[in-house]
């Protein structure tokens, strides 16, 4: 089952990339701000770098994202 973990964005440099489905820093989404971004993978094993990090399911992770810290309310431009 897939899981998903939200970190602030200064720890993207601790990321290690072959544990997660993102590819690099350059390929994760960021919070409205800029502040928070997330990560995925498909392991039971936690990867060590996201241990005592809250893990959200699919749905979970779809309501925060589709919040206003996530999704900003006025783009696109109408």
């Amino acid at each position: 089952m897939r899981k998903y973990v939200i970190i602030n964005a200064d720890e993207v440099s601790s990321v290690d990339f072959d544990q997660v489905d993102e590819t690099s820093a350059d390929t994760v989404r960021y919070s409205v701000d800029g502040s928070k971004t997330f990560v995925k993978f498909d392991s039971d094993i936690t990867p060590s770098f996201l241990e005592g990090k809250t893990q959200y399911s699919h749905s979970e992770i779809l309501a925060i994202l589709a919040t206003d810290e996530w999704t900003d309310p006025n783009f696109p431009p109408e």
